[in-house]
């Protein structure tokens, strides 16, 4: 049996989101060219580099509890996701996250999730991580997201996502290869 919880310190571990990072699905009426911004692209033959803001979309009946994570706790998170810090909605995220190791202040969560990009390179990516993050802090350190396979424009997508806190976002910046 497995717990559900909603806590402070662990919000932004999936993004997968990520994450896990994020993990994680995101849409959008915005071609994703428009989405990746010109400084940060480089759109070679095989692949796709680009950066996306993703903030959370608070869930109903979701609560922080503030309780430490215990092995088998589960919990999920959605993300809005930007070309720019309040711009355009260029998608959404989705992930699931299981508590698999706490050992005084850290803990381990194993996270996977799905990216969906609508229009420009269009499709979905999926991704999982194994996050390692400190109980006591509100803002997880960056971690590195695995690029485990996708859909459309990223079909046999291999790569990672590097998830940074940045205030009330988390910057997402995709490094895919597509052969």
């Amino acid at each position: 049996m497995t717990r559900s919880f909603r806590r402070t310190g662990l919000r932004r571990i999936g993004v997968l989101g990520a994450c896990t990072a994020a993990v994680v699905s995101f849409a959008a009426v915005a071609p994703a060219q428009a989405a990746v911004r010109a400084a940060d692209t480089a759109h070679a033959v095989d692949g796709f580099e680009f950066t996306l803001f993703a903030k959370e979309v608070p869930g109903d009946g979701a609560s922080a509890s503030g309780q430490t994570p215990r092995v088998g706790d589960v919990f999920t998170s959605a993300d809005d996701l930007y070309k720019t810090k309040g711009g355009d909605t260029v998608g959404r995220d989705g992930v699931t996250c299981a508590v698999v190791r706490v050992s005084g202040d850290q803990a381990d969560a194993n996270c996977v999730g799905t990216f969906v990009l609508n229009g420009g390179p269009g499709g979905q990516l999926t991704a999982q991580a194994l996050v390692t993050f400190d109980v006591s802090n509100q803002a997880p350190a960056a971690y590195d997201i695995a690029v485990t396979g996708g859909t459309g424009d990223f079909k046999q997508a291999r790569g990672y996502v590097r998830a940074t806190p940045d205030g009330d976002y988390q910057q997402m910046e995709f490094h895919i290869t597509t052969r």
